[in-house]
């Protein structure tokens, strides 16, 4: 799909594309979604660029991610997609300055671009300028990801509380099961968004690189500046959340093992209060002839003293030295 974008008084408008006739040459943004090979070739005589394709897209070293030809800046940066849903990934997205033209490529549709668009589109007076737009969709995916590690993390204090509170609901193995796959699914996101947060911040840093002998407002130096603090300060709070969620996980672990070991040594204990009994009533369960006891009318209650006693004596030592 493509999706072409002009300036009319001031404002971006989305304009109907036919496959039939070239792009406009007043087109500033030009969105190529999962595009077919002949809308690549559309954009590609309009803006005299080579579209990379999603293998292209998919290399992992900044030198096949970020780069200049024909006078073109070349930044594919990884963004957060699926977060509503069960599987949770990331979208590379490519964006392409040609001038003041902007070209984006993405086989995804990441909900954070399509708000951004949403909200440009409703300016009276939006961004009208391919760079203006990539700064300011730039801006959007970090807050949508700052948004997201702010979630994510009160997530893991309610599963920090469910832990460590006081509350006994997490005795059953199907519950420590349930926040064993929480933990995990929280893990998975953070890595997500630190792998997206690392693509962007080098993204940035090209950026600013790029301008290097040329002029730079003052306007696009601030914002470049507070999205590169923004990003490193992510990481570090995306670091720090990694940090705590193994915690969580070596504890929960730690957890399930204590009380496997409470349940054997509640066994092993009532193993030992029974020893005594039973060999008590080992002994006399033997069928020897001769056993002066078995003649008298109090050997049966006596026995059945004795072996009361020999299991309620080794239950209070227990109690005292408190192994129970």
């Amino acid at each position: 799909m493509l999706r072409v974008y002009t300036a009319k008084a001031g404002a971006l408008v989305a304009e109907k594309h036919d496959p039939k006739k070239p792009l406009p040459k007043t087109a500033i943004w030009l969105d190529l979604i999962n595009p077919t090979a002949e809308e690549d070739k559309a954009v590609e005589s309009c803006v005299g660029i080579e579209i990379p394709t999603r293998e292209d897209m998919a290399e992992i070293e900044a030198s096949s991610r970020l780069y200049v030809e024909d006078g073109a800046r070349f930044m594919t940066a990884s963004v957060l997609a699926g977060i509503e849903s069960d599987r949770p990934g990331l979208v590379n997205v490519s964006f392409i300055l040609v001038g003041d033209r902007l070209v984006t490529v993405r086989h995804g549709e990441p909900r954070v671009i399509d708000l951004y668009i949403q909200r440009i589109c409703k300016l009276a007076k939006g961004p009208t300028r391919g760079e203006a737009i990539l700064l300011g969709m730039l801006d959007a995916v970090i807050d949508r990801t700052a948004d997201i590690l702010e979630k994510v993390g009160s997530e893991i204090d309610d599963v920090s509380l469910r832990v460590f509170g006081q509350r006994k609901d997490i005795r059953a193995k199907k519950d420590y099961m349930a926040i064993l796959r929480q933990i995990g699914r929280k893990g998975d996101l953070l890595s997500l968004s630190r792998e997206s947060l690392v693509s962007l911040s080098r993204m940035v840093g090209f950026l600013s690189v790029g301008y290097e002998g040329k002029k730079m407002s003052a306007d696009t130096r601030s914002q470049l500046t507070v999205m590169r603090r923004d990003t490193d300060s992510l990481r570090d709070h995306t670091s720090y959340l990694g940090d705590k969620i193994i915690f969580l996980l070596d504890a929960t672990v730690g957890m399930v093992t204590i009380e496997q070991n409470d349940l054997v040594k509640l066994f092993s204990v009532v193993a030992v209060i029974l020893m005594p009994p039973t060999l008590i009533a080992s002994i006399y369960g033997m069928n020897f002839q001769y056993m002066p006891e078995l003649g008298e009318r109090w050997a049966y209650p006596a026995v059945l003293v004795l072996m009361l006693v020999s299991a309620v004596v080794p239950y209070l030592v227990f109690r005292i030295k408190r192994w129970l």
